[in-house]
């Protein structure tokens, strides 16, 4: 199974790109990530608009689409890596998350994707974020395969 992770804004060197590095090294799947950026000055609903157009454009063929959103369910780790497990197990080739811009998604992009979920009712950094969700993808095998890494 190919994990990406599809975000707006282009990560720089920093504390939260080393903790990325860390988990991505740990972690046995392949994730990929790809960083989309509309660049001319727009006003936020136009800007919405062209970074949903830039995160559909970058998502692979039939893959399972779960966006991170503020209003999306909120699930344990142990429920994440059964969900992941089940993706895998259905034969899923392309699991994609995306991590949308400072003003959320357009539209297009909640109606398309198969999942929403939330790291909390807390406002995350999006740069934090992408870390965040590579533990939780380290921490989802590290069940799954019954390391002692999580504790429940």
């Amino acid at each position: 199974m190919n994990i990406y992770i599809i975000a707006v804004g282009r990560m720089k060197k920093s504390a939260e790109y080393d903790l990325l590095k860390t988990y991505l090294k740990r972690c046995p799947w392949d994730i990929r990530i790809i960083e989309v950026e509309e660049k001319r000055p727009l006003k936020a609903g136009p800007r919405m608009k062209r970074e949903g157009e830039l995160l559909l454009k970058a998502i692979p063929q039939s893959a399972i689409i779960i966006a991170l959103d503020e209003r999306g369910e909120k699930l344990r780790s142990t429920n994440f890596a059964n969900k992941v497990s089940a993706w895998q197990d259905q034969g899923v080739v392309n699991l994609v998350f995306l991590i949308g811009g400072a003003d959320g998604y357009d539209e297009k992009i909640k109606s398309r994707a198969h999942y929403l979920i939330s790291f909390g009712d807390m406002t995350w950094p999006h740069m934090m974020v992408r870390a965040m969700l590579c533990e939780q993808l380290y921490r989802a095998s590290a069940i799954l395969s019954g390391h002692p890494y999580h504790k429940d």
